[in-house]
């Protein structure tokens, strides 16, 4: 039926539309003159109709025409450029095949993004942002030990990005950001200076309530996120990575030993796990 709604270069007349109707070959389209205008492009594939009923029947006796909502399409085309920009990188994404995943035509993925660079701000935004957010709450409402905040941070981070293809995005980052100056800035903004920012608040955190020993903060944060982006990037460049430890190994190792070079001497470390 995508052909149907392709070659139909206009609807019925006024003339015309009282005779069809009567005859069940017509139906006005619901909702407002825009709805009508992208229905005649409509080429996705995961469009379908309600089982045993035709496309002409009436309006008023069978379900909506569409099976599937248009706001979820900025979702689903979200989800395939996630899939797209980790597996080809930012500079060999196309548009059209976001497009194509999503299962919508590349006019279509225009009208609710205007550029790639626009689509992967967007990728970022909905991803990675939001988690940057929930941490910086939790900083916010914790009430415990800073060496138990230090644990659950660095595990959390671990649980929701770097074990998770969102670390693709990082990655990519890494790589190609030289090329898209704008794409840097953006980054950096905001997710590098808020990651970061959360880093050094806990840190002072833990050095207010004498539970850390007193050091520089910004530095200590440059210092706790190599290893985390080394293990991050061992994932999707496992060839380079080869002999390392199991993540959770590392993790437990990594934390053990900021958390001894942090603690005051006379506090012990907390255990690898709670008890």
């Amino acid at each position: 039926m995508q052909q149907f709604y392709r070659q139909s270069p206009m609807l019925p007349d006024a003339a015309c539309k009282p005779l069809l109707r009567q005859a069940h070959l017509w139906q006005p389209f619901p909702g407002n003159l825009d709805e009508v205008e992208n229905a005649t492009y409509i080429a996705d594939s995961k469009v379908s109709y309600p089982p045993s009923h035709s496309p002409m029947s009436s309006a008023a006796n069978h379900p909506p025409r569409w099976t599937r909502r248009k706001n979820a399409r900025p979702q689903e085309l979200l989800a395939a450029a996630m899939d797209q920009f980790v597996q080809r990188g930012y500079a060999a994404t196309r548009l059209e095949d976001v497009a194509r995943q999503a299962g919508v035509s590349k006019g279509t993925l225009y009208l609710y993004f205007a550029n790639k660079e626009e689509l992967f701000k967007a990728v970022v935004r909905a991803n990675i942002v939001p988690l940057i957010g929930a941490a910086e709450q939790v900083i916010d409402s914790y009430a415990g030990d800073s060496a138990w905040l230090f644990r659950d941070i660095m595990l959390g981070w671990w649980r929701r990005i770097g074990d998770t293809p969102l670390a693709g995005i990082s990655k990519l980052m890494i790589a190609e950001s030289g090329n898209f100056p704008t794409l840097a800035s953006f980054y950096q903004e905001e997710v590098i200076a808020r990651g970061s920012a959360i880093i050094v608040r806990m840190l002072e955190r833990g050095i207010a309530r004498g539970e850390f020993r007193p050091a520089n903060p910004s530095t200590l944060a440059s210092v706790v996120v190599a290893p985390m982006l080394m293990l991050m990037l061992s994932k999707h460049s496992p060839n380079t990575c080869a002999g390392q430890a199991p993540p959770q190994e590392y993790l437990d190792s990594f934390i053990d030993v900021c958390l001894y070079g942090l603690l005051e001497k006379t506090r012990p470390a907390p255990a690898t796990t709670k008890q």
